[in-house]
């Protein structure tokens, strides 16, 4: 008989209800400032222009919210985890080219309806303007860059194109700025208004140059990763072994994922997020990838001792979110690397159940380890082999409940194919199980 485990709830997360709720309150503050600045600014010289300018200003408010989303601070990382801030990334991205489209649309009306000509004829003119062509170039590049995101184009673009792409948003937060400063009415109004936003420009761009690019090279200069060992798990799946100095400084969680990039092997820009497959130790860090991209499939070619150069820890996948005292941890393929490191974290306390989804038992990378780790935990472990295409579907409701009838009593944590993390997420939903203990890891970036 499986004993069903008490909704026991934690409080050890308080502290991250505090980081929300400062993070909320600096968004909401920002787009306040942007109301009062735009009408401290006074109207344009029609209701049209006026309205332009009120689209201008919340268009260049998104563009700077967007580099803090992909600047990838930690406490913003930590509070909220990288899935969550890619969801608000792509539709700030959204909102950012609708407002790219909107804004010189509008102006433009504005400008023809005050002159009294044609659309054609206002055009003309303003294009004779260098710091209205930078803000057009601008626009056009935000409405590829955001053209080139949609699923329908993602899926077309090997990670490393769709990361090459997205620098781009650099350059058009180049023009954006030298165009609002030469162009933007409400932003030579008032010296209040040009502080806000040289303040705001500074902080956004300050703070993607630390997240982006400070503390990876001073975390990499301290650490100096390199290969200690390459092991291969299967035909297709590889773990790499690395140490450094001072790992024991080094702030990674079970559960969290660096951009890895190894110089020498690989061009700069060619870098894949990989959870580490193993809790840290202090001594050694393990990643374990299949083989699916330019990227993973060169691990099996790494020598021991070359260099890694890695950007973060990034991620909330870890027990610092749990709400109950009991775990339920769902892994697929290769998502697997994320859940055996956290089923071996000290800090995950309380009864485990782990299910583990894969084609064939043959696929179930790890699963000595798994097995290993569950004994000595005393967790259930539950191997879930069988091929959708036959009809196998173990993560319907009825089937989730009768493998975890007390589900709705623990915290899930998801990681795995995109189409299994979907119909997981979907059953939990149908079970009622609270959102805010369910955790999905889908391996997708902000930048």
């Amino acid at each position: 008989m499986i004993a069903v485990t008490r909704a026991r709830v934690l409080t050890f997360n308080r502290p991250l209800r505090v980081t929300r709720t400062a993070i909320v309150a600096f968004v909401l503050c920002n787009v306040l400032a942007v109301q009062v600045l735009w009408t401290a600014a006074g109207p344009a010289r029609n209701l049209t222009g006026t309205i332009g300018r009120l689209l201008g200003l919340h268009l260049a408010l998104a563009m700077a919210l967007q580099l803090l989303l992909v600047a990838r601070l930690p406490v913003v990382d930590r509070a909220y985890g990288m899935d969550r801030l890619t969801g608000w990334h792509r539709w700030t991205g959204h909102a950012v080219c609708w407002l790219a489209l909107a804004h010189p649309a509008v102006v433009l009306l504005g400008f023809a309806r005050y002159d009294g000509v044609s659309l054609p004829a206002a055009a003309a003119a303003l294009a004779g303007r260098p710091p209205v062509l930078l803000g057009v170039i601008a626009s056009g590049l935000i409405v590829v860059v955001v053209a080139l995101s949609v699923r329908a184009a993602r899926r077309r673009l090997s990670y490393e194109a769709w990361h090459a792409v997205h620098l781009l948003v650099y350059l058009v937060v180049l023009l954006g700025v030298l165009h609002q400063v030469y162009e933007g009415a409400a932003f030579r109004a008032h010296p209040v208004a040009r502080g806000y936003w040289w303040g705001l420009w500074a902080f956004a761009i300050g703070a993607l140059l630390a997240g982006r690019l400070v503390v990876p090279m001073l975390r990499n200069a301290r650490h100096r990763l390199r290969v200690a060992a390459v092991v291969a798990e299967s035909d297709d799946t590889v773990s790499v072994h690395i140490t450094g100095r001072a790992l024991e400084r080094l702030p990674a969680r079970a559960g969290q994922f660096f951009l890895w990039r190894f110089p020498g092997h690989q061009r700069w820009w060619q870098v894949n997020p990989f959870s580490l497959s193993a809790a840290p130790n202090g001594r050694s860090l393990r990643i374990t990838a299949k083989g699916v991209g330019a990227t993973s499939v060169r691990l099996r070619d790494l020598p021991v001792g070359a260099r890694v150069y890695a950007e973060g820890p990034y991620g909330a996948f870890t027990v610092a979110h749990r709400q109950r005292a009991a775990t339920v941890l769902i892994a697929g393929g290769i998502g697997v690397t994320p859940i055996r490191a956290l089923l071996e974290d000290p800090d995950l306390t309380g009864h485990v159940v782990v299910l583990y989804r894969v084609r064939s038992a043959r696929d179930a990378v790890l699963l000595g380890e798994l097995r290993a780790l569950a004994d000595a935990r005393r967790a259930r472990l539950h191997l879930l082999a069988g091929r959708s295409a036959s009809g196998y579907r173990p993560f319907t409701p009825d089937r989730l409940l009768s493998l975890v009838p007390d589900i709705t009593a623990r915290d899930v944590y998801v990681c795995g194919p995109d189409a299994m993390t979907t119909a997981v997420l979907a059953s939990l939903r149908r079970l009622r199980v609270p959102s805010r203990q369910v955790h999905a890891e889908r391996f997708r970036l902000a930048g």
